[in-house]
């Protein structure tokens, strides 16, 4: 759909924060609506503001949507540096991992991401988008990784990027079928096994991780 007019290209603050109103009511509409039921009349009325703000700001609903991804991304990834700055083991990074996919389900952060794979099908060009911003979660995972493993055999012996690829993958698909049947309990599973084997592998990773391991 075309814009209603031209977009300012210099926002001031009244505008820039009618913007992170127009993505908020996105975000909100997406979790209870679905891609589907996520028109500019629903973002319009969940914001109670017009529909005409929407595209004032945005030049399409995809662009919004985005947008919205972009949000809530921005979200997680402050809160998992924030968390993962505080481990030092194999074993803290796996806890950390679980606690944020806690949040991140009761947050519905994961709505946002999930409606917008399934309406890539139907979407020219939006499958490309979304995956883009799935990288910048890879390119952290990877440093997780390389930091915590920093010293040890492994450093060198696992493939950095590869691992950060299957871990995120792995971890939005468990996400994903959480959401499906809203049960939790097979990924509670998942991260108690992954714990179990983290603790198993942190004596082969070297002195520190042992050291840390021994106080808990």
């Amino acid at each position: 759909m075309a814009r209603s007019g031209p977009r300012p290209r210099h926002r001031d603050g009244g505008e820039a924060s009618t913007r992170s109103r127009v993505v908020a009511a996105a975000i909100e509409t997406l979790g209870r609506e679905g891609y589907a039921g996520t028109s500019a009349r629903a973002v319009a009325r969940t914001g109670g503001f017009s529909q005409g703000v929407v595209f004032y700001h945005f030049g399409s609903m995809t662009e919004l949507l985005l947008a919205a991804l972009d949000e809530t991304s921005r979200q997680r990834l402050e809160r998992y540096r924030a968390e993962v700055a505080t481990a030092e083991t194999l074993s803290e990074l796996v806890a950390v991992a679980g606690e944020v996919f806690r949040t991140d389900l009761e947050a519905g952060h994961v709505k946002v991401l999930s409606e917008l794979v399934a309406a890539s099908a139907a979407i020219p060009g939006l499958g490309e988008e979304v995956a883009t911003r799935i990288t910048p979660w890879i390119d952290f995972t990877e440093a997780a990784i390389a930091r915590v493993l920093a010293g040890s055999p492994l450093a060198t012996a696992v493939p950095g990027r590869d691992a950060a690829f299957a871990i995120v993958a792995l971890y939005l698909g468990v996400e994903l079928l959480s959401q499906l049947d809203d049960d939790r309990e097979p990924a509670e599973r998942l991260f108690a096994t992954a714990g179990r084997l983290a603790r198993l592998v942190e004596p082969l990773l070297g002195d520190r991780h042992a050291e840390v391991g021994s106080d808990e």
